[in-house]
């Protein structure tokens, strides 16, 4: 009997490992593959070993190692490590829009905007100065520069500056009555309809919103936004493109799905507008809330190590739009998971891989009044200037951020019910990733010729 139950998990061993080596190979993680392989002919050896020789303490060990897979099983299966306490950090102030990077960049030297803020800011002057020197996004000189790759990234994001004039506008006088609850679901579904891979609803809070606006005809001008509901849309970033940041891909990415979110947002608010609602868009470059903040609450995610929203199934490897009505809708509950916020801890790969090192190691810090981890905003923009692209290796190397299937939604259930096993996972995405891991080739049909005139 006990030799049938080790050829039972030799089999087990073989199949776990060969089944995670071909989804790696799927995922084109070469190094993932290379340890799967190994563990698929090491791992059954024990198991063989002492179901087929007699040796002394054959017995003890046979018993040693199934108490072994017994413990391992209750680490990810037994709740340790929770607290069920834990609450989101609220922010103390609102944020002036004027002080995001986006806005500083856009500030031309000797003109009124640009004296006025660095005499309220003057510590910033030789900050941003810093990335001026540099050649700025997209642009030729920098260190990824590629004008197929930039090409194609400027189309999504000039695409997108044309659509930023229809975030608002006349609600329909003709007011359609609704079920809060139906027309929430039905929101949902369609917008998933549109590309969203989720969708959330929240009160919209005074914290959510930019106190003064930083960006083209709203600078300066106090953001006024009496909205009583904000809807968050994610989408994915696809991996291939993520996998191979810094490079050219990973700009091209952000483009494309700065877009589909946009017009997913664009499209949501018409139609809200067309009930008699009153709907506004927030889409990139023409924002009045914090949509990380929006998303957050609206129950899509947690803010992580890095600054950016965290989703339980793809990390930080989305792109959110929002919008801000006042349709009568059910809200949803922010997530309060603290098991994101704990692996977050644990992990500081994004702080590793970080080549700005703008992203802090350690636990999170007083700042603003709350608890959390702040990156270096100019650390991290003065990197993207020089690379010509937004850089995302933080958002490439995030565990959270391995694609959505059987072998990485294992990992996440262990993650999610065990603090210890949280601790484990760290170990075992460096050991079959890295803790640095390189970027990945760009996918074959992004590898265009440059021809030199």
């Amino acid at each position: 009997m006990i030799n049938i139950i080790l050829y039972f998990f030799s089999a087990s061993a073989f199949l776990l490992f060969s089944t995670a080596a071909f989804i790696s190979l799927k995922e084109n993680e070469a190094f993932a593959v290379k340890r799967f392989s190994l563990l698929t002919i090491v791992s059954p050896l024990p198991f063989l070993s002492l179901a087929l020789f007699d040796f002394a303490f054959k017995n003890e060990i046979t018993i040693a190692l199934f108490i072994l897979i017994g413990g391992f099983v209750v680490v990810v299966l037994l709740p340790i490590g929770k607290n069920k306490n834990y609450r989101q950090t609220i922010p103390a102030q609102k944020q002036d829009e004027r002080d995001i990077m986006f806005s500083r960049s856009e500030l031309e030297p000797d003109s009124e905007n640009f004296e006025n803020y660095y005499s309220r800011n003057p510590d910033k002057k030789e900050l941003d100065d810093n990335f001026r020197s540099q050649s700025g996004l997209l642009e030729p000189g920098t260190t990824q520069y590629n004008p197929f790759h930039f090409a194609s990234a400027d189309a999504s994001f000039e695409t997108i500056e044309k659509l930023r004039d229809f975030v608002n506008g006349e609600k329909s006088k003709n007011k359609i009555p609704v079920d809060p609850e139906e027309i929430s679901n039905y929101i949902k579904r369609w917008s998933k309809k549109l590309g969203a891979v989720d969708c959330g609803v929240t009160a919209l809070k005074e914290y959510h919103l930019y106190s003064v606006g930083g960006r083209s005809e709203r600078y300066g001008k106090k953001v006024v936004n009496n909205h009583k509901y904000a809807i968050a849309f994610t989408v994915e970033m696809a991996k291939e493109m993520v996998s191979s940041a810094p490079s050219g891909s990973m700009i091209m990415e952000s483009g494309r799905q700065y877009l589909e979110s946009g017009k997913i947002a664009l499209q949501v608010a018409k139609f809200i507008r067309n009930l008699g609602y009153e709907a506004r868009a927030h889409i990139d470059g023409n924002y009045e809330v914090i949509c990380p903040l929006v998303a957050r609450d609206a129950g899509l995610g947690e803010i992580g190590r890095m600054g950016l929203l965290m989703t339980p199934k793809l990390g930080p490897r989305v792109r959110i739009s929002v919008v801000t009505t006042n349709l009568p809708l059910v809200t949803g509950k922010p997530l309060n998971d603290y098991s994101m916020i704990d692996f977050c801890a644990k992990c500081e790969k994004c702080a590793a891989a970080c080549p700005g090192k703008a992203i802090p190691f350690g636990e999170m810090k007083e700042t603003g009044g709350i608890k959390r981890w702040r990156i270096n905003p100019e650390a991290c923009f003065t990197l993207w200037t020089s690379l010509g692209t937004d850089c995302g290796r933080c958002v490439s190397v995030c565990p959270y951020s391995h694609p959505d299937n059987i072998l990485h939604n294992t990992v996440r259930l262990g993650i999610k019910n065990s603090s210890i096993f949280r601790a484990l996972a760290v170990k075992l995405d460096d050991l079959f990733y890295g803790r640095k891991p390189r970027p990945a080739k760009l996918p074959d049909w992004l590898r265009i010729k440059i021809k030199n005139n």
